[in-house]
């Protein structure tokens, strides 16, 4: 039996936690999973990125008329794309298995573990126990239980975000089930490739963590690029000539069906905190959301035992686990002067076209708290820059507290919005009020911050 000094299971944000500050301290460092660096890297934000860029400078190009600009018809080389953007992943991936392998006080372990005692992991090449652990073993797609899935012949052509991306062959038609981050970028990908997409969501509202505005404006845009349809639960699939039929319930248990080559579930995400067998532990597990439970500094119900990214947290970002990983860092290495975790103003943002980015409050959970609020608006197509962008779509969206002025939500739809939202967050996380941001700063014109600019000054606090 192996003892360390330290076990981190997960080698996507927890592997960062592995810093030099750790030389002298015996490491594990356990993954079974397919690729070495988490989701973000392999199969996540990174990748699906990589992908949105050549969409967006795609659907660019076929609005180029608007501009006055005459540009031929937009090709798609899918294997010269997809091999470029995982040419560069997937040696980033192997260069850091590498980096761990060389390291003398780290052992990595590229296999499957579960516990079998109370910090005491069993894998394939035997045991190991230690005297602190970092749960950090990510989260997978979810797999809806559905009629056909288990087919072989449907197999091929059923995909999640893990396999998507590696097609051989860009598709002519796709149907994606799901009405989030993940379903809304691929959208926006592949149709922006030429594909036929279909959105089907058993829900009304797309992104239903924005704001009522912004999800409203989200799908009336998407809707002229990809066939969206509500209230569609998922029922069926087969397969055809053609490629596959998939079928649908409304909530009037009216039947529809649709064909399409390929098809993406796109159906959330489940932590892999059952794949881990925490009961032997002691370690608690919420039974409905199934993440694992921990405080504000990170630590689950057993000492010496810690948790982030997404296996406990709500938020599934990278930017959470990143920030959940420096202060585990910081709680190892200082288990007497623990320092929390700040969840106060997480944003988030959609890739997609038009992109989305939000931190802090809706309007509707505003009203829910009772709050006396003002909302400020402005469009992109108010300020000059928007002018020279033609740009009559998107908009900015700002709310603050009456008389304070400070910052409760800001919410932006458009080209570069997570850029945009960048000094709202900056100052909601300062506390820097909106009468302040607004006078107290130069802001470049032209530019599109302006935007941002114009709708706070659209705010009536008094």
């Amino acid at each position: 039996m192996a003892d360390f000094d330290l076990c981190v299971i997960g080698s996507g944000a927890g592997n960062s936690i592995i810093t030099k500050r750790f030389a002298d301290w015996r490491v594990a460092l356990v993954d079974g999973q397919k690729w070495f660096g988490g989701t973000c890297l392999n199969v996540g934000c990174i990748p699906t990125k990589m992908f949105v860029y050549p969409a967006d400078v795609a659907q660019a190009a076929r609005h180029a008329g608007d501009l006055g600009l005459q540009i031929g018809g937009v090709g798609v080389d899918w294997p010269r794309l997809r091999d470029r953007i995982f040419g560069r992943i997937d040696p980033v991936a192997e260069s850091e298995q590498a980096f761990r392998l060389s390291q003398p006080n780290v052992t990595l372990f590229r296999e499957r573990a579960r516990f079998v005692g109370p910090k005491k992991l069993q894998l394939s090449s035997g045991e190991l126990t230690a005297d602190r652990f970092v749960i950090a073993a990510g989260s997978r797609p979810r797999i809806p239980e559905v009629a056909g899935l288990d087919d072989p012949a449907v197999a091929g052509r059923v995909h999640t975000s893990d396999s998507i991306m590696r097609l051989a062959e860009l598709p002519a038609s796709l149907i994606i089930v799901g009405g989030g981050a993940i379903a809304a970028e691929f959208a926006h990908i592949f149709a922006a490739f030429g594909t036929q997409v279909t959105v089907l969501h058993r829900g009304e509202r797309l992104l239903k963590f924005a704001d009522e505005a912004i999800s409203d404006r989200f799908a009336s845009l998407m809707n002229a690029r990809v066939a969206l349809r509500f209230g569609q639960q998922l029922a069926s699939v087969e397969a055809t000539d053609r490629g596959l039929e998939v079928g649908t319930v409304d909530d009037d248990g009216i039947e529809y069906f649709f064909g399409a080559e390929q098809l993406l579930l796109a159906t959330g995400r489940v932590p892999n905190s059952d794949t881990l067998d925490l009961h032997h532990t002691g370690v608690d597990v919420d039974p409905l959301s199934g993440r694992v439970i921990v405080d504000e500094y990170q630590r689950t119900t057993i000492e010496g035992i810690y948790a982030l990214g997404d296996v406990s947290s709500p938020y599934q970002l990278r930017h959470v686990a990143n920030h959940e990983a420096r202060v585990v860092r910081h709680n190892l290495l200082n288990p007497t002067q623990p320092i929390a975790a700040d969840h106060r103003f997480v944003p988030r943002a959609v890739f997609s076209d038009p992109q989305v980015a939000c931190v802090g409050l809706t309007e509707a959970e505003c009203r829910a708290q009772g709050l006396d609020y003002a909302v400020g608006v402005r469009d992109y197509g108010g300020v000059a820059y928007g002018w020279a962008m033609e740009d009559s779509d998107h908009f900015a969206k700002v709310i603050a507290e009456r008389g304070t002025g400070r910052l409760l939500g800001a919410h932006i739809i458009g080209p570069q919005a997570s850029v945009l939202l960048q000094p709202l967050i900056q100052a909601m996380s300062t506390g820097l009020d909106a009468r302040t941001m607004a006078r107290g700063q130069y802001w470049i014109h032209p530019s599109l911050p302006e935007v941002v600019e114009n709708a706070l000054l659209d705010l009536d606090l008094d």
